[in-house]
């Protein structure tokens, strides 16, 4: 042990764990961030609790590692609420907020609130420290918390109002790196040999099977076996929002992204399938539209790392625990090659080949303004075989889940799990997360309003992402139920949906970054070329139609 203060502990333990970079909203533990910065881990000061907490997300899903934010008390429900989106996602970050000593609650303390119950509904480990002898145990316990088994946020809260009544103090610490708790996964549980051989016959037996693949398959890195399972037993292959990426789009046996946000050949085809088998994925509202896609009732297997989840919305006839990797692995060991499938992969095929018809002419239409799915196809076709694709939720969610194409095993996607206006600030941690690749932001102008003021940061800190604005000065997604409630336009229904033009480029442009315009689908390309290019933070505004709307999902 060595005598050293709580800051010192608390940046030697995050170098120690990997930690390349900490988000935060001032003011928290200035001492500790001192500390940080002589140790050679960069600091990414933002403008509101919540981006930071979206950037640590960001960082967190592409680095495969916790990511950190801080805020001090009076922004610690802000944080908590910027908690929802990895909580709901399944991303590790450890969050740490001041809060006055326990001698100062209840009598008013100034500008705070009793945070415990938000951080408590967004966490899966929620810590107090009141001093300096705790930090050491309670941090170590963070990091594996976040991690272990179906990885979440975690949360640390420290007396002083900027967490110094810790970090401030003195004591004799050693600091100790767990190497297993680094990275996700730390373990690879295998499942027992009995719950294998039951999910094999189960899968022997079904004629029309179908894999829904979910973010424990990207979490497990285990793209390269899923393929090879579908590719053995011949399964189409559906992924959640969150599995998007762990199959080729353009593979043979991928019929797309299934759901709430959804191709509707990947609703018919899980509708049409005899067995569902849910891999890394939950059988949530999300993934099954409500419940729908499969019917109540249907016939399931489901794989994952949490018990939790087997079973949980769908009677499965039987089950496997284990981490999605190696769980494949003595899966396609249990099972013998079926070639006897040929007429059901062809029917998820000719659902795909249709799908891919009917959306073509919107694909290649060169309209003015550009129709949004003129937009995906031009990011498909573009989009650098190892970029990061970072999406927004809403329609966005739905356009690039279901319009662009990842054609590359180098390619990522992340997306945002409910909170409109992440992508942005998701983006810039990505791409601290992962320094030379390029990262694409995708979100909708709605979204792009939340956190505009985070371009500065990018600006400041050298944050080099591009974002691509589908601006159609709207929020129509909510075009339908406006107009449901007024009997069809007005402007009473307008005034709910409906935004004045923007030209986000010359914002950019006023705050440092490159802002680039485009008006026609052919300019898009290279905009794209230039703004990877450019060495800077960069945005393209492109002028869409309101019009340009998803088809809702298909339900049976």
């Amino acid at each position: 042990m060595a005598k050293m203060t709580g800051a010192r502990f608390l940046a030697e333990t995050l170098q120690g764990y990997g930690t390349t970079t900490v988000f935060f909203m001032p003011v928290f533990g200035i001492k500790a961030l001192q500390e940080i910065e002589n140790l050679g881990i960069r600091r990414v000061m933002v403008h509101s609790e919540k981006p930071a907490a979206y950037m640590a997300d960001g960082y967190a899903r592409i680095a495969g590692r916790a990511g950190i934010c801080m805020a001090q008390a009076v922004g610690a429900a802000n944080l908590a609420a910027g908690l929802q989106d990895p909580f709901l996602a399944g991303s590790p970050v450890i969050a740490m907020t001041g809060r006055r000593a326990q001698a100062h609650q209840q009598r008013h303390s100034y500008q705070e609130v009793d945070h415990r119950g938000p951080f408590e509904a967004v966490t899966k480990y929620s810590n107090a420290i009141t001093n300096v002898e705790q930090l050491p145990n309670a941090l170590r316990q963070a990091f594996r918390e976040t991690v272990s088994g179906a990885p979440a946020p975690v949360h640390l809260d420290f007396d002083g109002i900027i967490g110094q009544d810790v970090l401030d103090a003195e004591a004799d610490l050693e600091v100790i790196i767990e190497e297993q708790f680094t990275a996700i996964p730390p373990f690879r549980p295998a499942p027992d040999p009995d719950s294998v051989a039951a999910v094999a016959r189960v899968i022997a037996a079904a004629r029309q099977p179908i894999i829904v693949a979910g973010g424990g398959v990207a979490h497990s890195s285990a793209g390269a076996e899923l393929v090879a399972l579908a590719e053995a037993l011949s399964i189409p292959v559906a992924t959640s929002l969150n599995g998007k990426g762990t199959i080729p789009d353009d593979h043979p046996l991928c019929v797309g992204v299934v759901g709430g946000y959804s191709r509707w050949s990947a609703n018919r085809a899980v509708s049409e399938a005899d067995l569902v088998i849910y891999i890394g994925s939950s059988a949530g509202g999300m993934v099954t539209n409500e419940w729908t896609v499969p019917a109540p009732g249907a016939r399931t297997v489901q794989i994952d790392i949490d018990p939790r989840e087997l079973g949980r919305s769908y009677p499965v006839l039987a089950a496997m625990q284990g981490d999605a990797k190696v769980s494949m692995v003595r899966l396609l060991e249990a099972s013998e090659a079926n070639n006897d499938r040929g007429a059901w992969v062809s029917r998820a095929q000719e659902l795909v080949a249709a799908w891919r018809a009917e959306v073509e002419p919107l694909l290649l239409a060169d309209s003015e303004p550009v129709r949004t799915e003129r937009l995906c196809a031009e990011l498909t076709e573009h989009l650098p075989s190892d970029a990061i694709l970072v999406s927004d939720t809403g329609h966005s969610g739905i356009w690039t889940g279901t319009m662009i194409d990842l054609k590359h095993p180098s390619q990522s996607y992340i997306r945002c799990a409910g909170s409109l206006g992440w992508a942005f600030p998701a983006a810039m941690g990505a791409k601290c997360a992962a320094p030379v690749r390029p990262v694409i932001c995708f979100g909708g102008d709605g979204a792009m309003w939340y956190h505009l003021t985070e371009m500065e940061t990018a600006v400041r800190c050298g944050i080099n992402t591009v974002t691509v604005v589908n601006n159609n000065h709207a929020l129509n997604q909510e075009q339908g139920i406006n107009e449901s409630v007024y009997g069809g336009r007005s402007k009473g229904s307008d005034d709910l949906w409906i935004f004045p033009e923007s030209d986000f480029a010359k914002i950019a442009d006023s705050m440092g970054g490159l802002g680039l315009t485009v008006t026609r689908p052919g300019d898009f390309a290279g905009a794209l070329e230039q703004a990877i290019e450019s060495g800077r933070p960069a945005l393209i505004d492109v002028k869409t139609d309101i019009e340009s709307i998803t088809p809702p999902p298909y339900k049976p």
